[in-house]
């Protein structure tokens, strides 16, 4: 194992303290309200979707790439599914399954195509997914008018309403399947191998035979598909679509993934990082509403953990190479 590797996994180990010391501010400020049974339902439930959205960006981010977009596409797929399942009547399970195969349609469909841009037409991935972020709202935007469309199946939104597993509802249950899926994925398989390879040194990728472009576009085109699991979440969850909720979505989701110490100059990273650093916004946010603070400091608090964790990503690799320099010598 690497000295930047093993200074990664203590990232975790960092965050991990920063998040047991707000849990503990917002412990002494707010007491019972925000250990509440209700409180933690929430937050696990906010989670879920950020976690769906969190585990393709953290494919992304080791590849050296990002995916501003993801907010977006998420509206984007809700927007999809909902008019879907409005054309057939709204109602009943097949509506709801043809509705989720819609999502993860326009989800995967969008996310190939920045993968496309990224790799064959070599257009970076920041002004890439800069454009969809506002081509996808934008979109979303015409095909409502701007209005949010409530026409959700009950079939769907009975599933996060009844469905409880020791008082939690059944969306962050499909969460962590994704989490634990998208951890194999990474960390024992092939495609994660590639990723992290890509992420390292595209060049030396190329030369060892890896199909650079194509597992790009895999990666890209895996980000959309999770927006569009996040979209049904969200369906589910709120009973409408959400086209002016998700303008933190990306923020949060970066920040996460850069927080749980994952570089975001490619080649390291982990789910288990991204999964720690997904309750720093979440906790913010609940903790914020129940003490009575306005929730535009969420982002002020967010950017500003993520601003000190790229700090310190920097920091350890400078580290790192000094070492590896003075190891040479």
């Amino acid at each position: 194992m690497t000295l930047v590797r093993r200074l990664g996994q203590l990232q975790s180990v960092w965050i991990l303290g920063v998040l047991v010391v707000i849990v503990l501010l917002f412990t002494a400020a707010a007491g019972s309200k925000f250990l509440s049974a209700g409180n933690f339902s929430l937050i696990s439930q906010n989670i879920a979707v950020w976690a769906v959205l969190g585990v393709g960006m953290t494919f992304v981010i080791i590849t050296s790439g990002i995916d501003l977009s993801v907010g977006s596409v998420l509206v984007f797929s809700s927007v999809v599914a909902a008019k879907v399942m409005e054309a057939r009547g709204g109602e009943g399970g097949l509506t709801a399954i043809i509705g989720i195969l819609a999502a993860l349609a326009a989800g995967t469909a969008w996310g190939a195509l920045n993968g496309f841009l990224v790799a064959k037409a070599k257009i970076p991935a920041l002004i890439v997914t800069l454009g969809s972020l506002s081509v996808a709202l934008g979109l979303a935007q015409v095909l409502t008018g701007g209005i949010d469309i409530r026409s959700v199946p009950e079939a769907l939104t009975d599933f996060n309403t009844y469905i409880r597993i020791a008082g939690i509802p059944g969306l962050p249950f499909v969460a962590l399947l994704v989490v634990i899926a998208g951890a194999i994925v990474l960390h024992r398989t092939r495609f994660g191998r590639y990723t992290f390879a890509i992420g390292s040194n595209q060049i030396a990728a190329r030369r060892v035979g890896i199909d650079v472009d194509r597992h790009l576009i895999m990666v890209y085109a895996l980000t959309g598909a999770l927006a569009g699991v996040g979209a049904v979440l969200a369906l589910s969850q709120f009973g409408t679509t959400t086209i002016a909720g998700q303008s933190l979505t990306n923020l949060n989701v970066i920040a996460a993934v850069v927080i749980g110490g994952t570089s975001i100059f490619g080649g390291e990273g982990s789910i288990f990082g991204t999964v720690i650093g997904l309750f720093i916004p979440a906790v913010l946010q609940a903790g914020f509403v129940i003490v009575g603070v306005e929730p535009f400091w969420q982002g002020v608090a967010v950017g500003s953990v993520l601003v000190a964790a790229v700090f310190i990503d920097q920091s350890r690799r400078a580290k790192a190479q000094r070492g590896a320099i003075k190891e040479r010598k």
